[in-house]
């Protein structure tokens, strides 16, 4: 998102990462609630905590109104993203989760991820200009 479209968005619930987010972890608390997931208290609540990371901190950082902090709090969302990425590899290792349910999520994952690593490009950009 380019700096200028970026200063027009007023609330966080705007940012196309947030939203992605906000569906990705949808889809953790779902897959979470599952038989074989329910039973596993560590890596349900770690996957749900690292998914409500990300939208968190995209929100929290853009709500401080400062590009460095804001850059800071994409740059802990990202590596939740990256953390959650992880996690999903235990979960189809495991056998909590098929192959195709694990491709479909962790691209969403990526996805998020790639979104979040162009939005903090942006602010780079900008604070640099």
């Amino acid at each position: 998102m380019e700096v200028s479209k970026l200063s027009k968005v007023e609330h966080f619930e705007d940012l196309i990462a947030w939203q992605k987010a906000r569906i990705l972890t949808q889809v953790i608390y779902q897959i979470t609630q599952q038989e074989k997931f329910k039973k596993d208290f560590g890596l349900s609540g770690q996957m749900q905590r690292a998914t409500v990371s990300i939208m968190s901190n995209i929100a929290e950082g853009f709500e401080r109104n400062r590009p460095g902090e804001f850059h800071q709090f994409l740059s802990i969302a990202k590596a939740s993203c990256a953390e959650l990425r992880s996690q999903l590899y235990v979960a189809l290792d495991i056998n909590y989760i098929q192959q195709s349910e694990f491709n479909q999520i962790l691209n969403q994952a990526q996805e998020v991820g790639k979104i979040i690593g162009g939005l903090r490009a942006s602010i780079d950009r900008n604070r640099n200009e």
